[in-house]
């Protein structure tokens, strides 16, 4: 199994129509996971056959709106789902980003690969950016990057207003997972007065996916927003897990803690928890566990 993940910035309309043909597509294909459409363009993440994966990209790319689709593939383990179900949602926007003059389709950062990146990376004078939110950041990075400490991208207009100059900060290299983020942080930087801001094509899964393994800066792994929390540098499902409470990625020390209950809370919610939410996580835990016992999937199920 593989999962595909893409975006592509471009003026949709008639979405209704295009989210019924898609979820057809992608039920005849057999295919789960998520793509969100808006009228900026298109995001998604969808696990299946590598072929039948390809298939759906080849569908989107004869739509002349698309054109070539930047993917990016990694691997999944087969007794992980990845995603329960399919959902092909229409929204406002792409991205949670609350500033609708950052228009990517007008202009973004300059985007570069694996090798310009890495002699970004090299650079005394670049400052590289990671637009992550910091739980990501927490189980991996690259080295020397600027942390700007958000719980959501949201803030990083605040972050951006209070730490960065465009008359000291030049250039700019920033990262994310897959690329989106930064199509609409870089256009923000741009519009705030910054000249020199470059990109990491297609995020950090399309740079381990490109860069010879023997260069690669990539340090730690890789926060994904599916059921396999993180991957690592080989692009193989990670090694941590994740917290149904609050969300966090949770690493083997994490889950040898007397405060870690699967389902329930873990050390890094455990006293934010409220009596009332951890009751209900313990309802939801017993009906996991007696869907096991009939041999059924809970779905949601940790």
């Amino acid at each position: 199994m593989k999962v595909a993940t893409f975006y592509k910035f471009a003026a949709l309309d008639g979405l209704e129509a295009l989210q019924e043909r898609l979820v057809r597509l992608a039920q005849e294909l057999e295919l789960k996971g998520t793509a969100l459409l808006a009228a900026e363009g298109i995001n998604a993440t969808l696990c299946g056959s590598q072929a039948r994966l390809e298939r759906f990209v080849a569908v989107l790319e004869a739509d002349e709106r698309f054109g070539a689709l930047p993917v990016s593939y990694s691997a999944a383990n087969p007794g992980n789902p990845v995603f329960h179900r399919l959902k092909v949602r229409v929204r406002p926007k792409l991205v949670n980003f609350g500033q609708p003059e950052a228009d990517p389709r007008a202009r973004t950062g300059e985007h570069v690969d694996a090798r310009r990146w890495n002699a970004l990376l090299d650079d005394p004078e670049a400052i590289v950016l990671d637009v992550r939110n910091c739980y990501e950041i927490r189980i991996g990075a690259f080295p020397g990057r600027l942390d700007p400490g958000i719980r959501t991208f949201r803030e990083f207009p605040a972050f951006a207003a209070e730490r960065l100059n465009p008359e000291e900060h030049r250039p700019i290299a920033m990262y994310c997972t897959g690329g989106i983020r930064c199509e609409q942080a870089s256009a923000h930087l741009l519009n705030a007065g910054f000249e020199e801001v470059h990109q990491l094509q297609g995020g950090i899964l399309k740079y381990l996916e490109t860069a010879p393994a023997g260069d690669r800066r990539w340090q730690g792994e890789c926060f994904v927003f599916d059921q396999r929390v993180s991957v690592d540098e080989q692009l193989r499902p990670g090694r941590y897990r994740q917290c149904f409470a609050c969300r966090q990625p949770l690493s083997g020390e994490d889950l040898a803690s007397p405060r870690y209950r699967a389902g329930v809370s873990c050390p890094r919610c455990f006293d934010g928890l409220s009596e009332a939410r951890g009751a209900g996580f313990e309802e939801r835990r017993r009906q996991v566990q007696l869907a096991a016992d009939r041999g059924e999937r809970h779905i949601g199920g940790a």
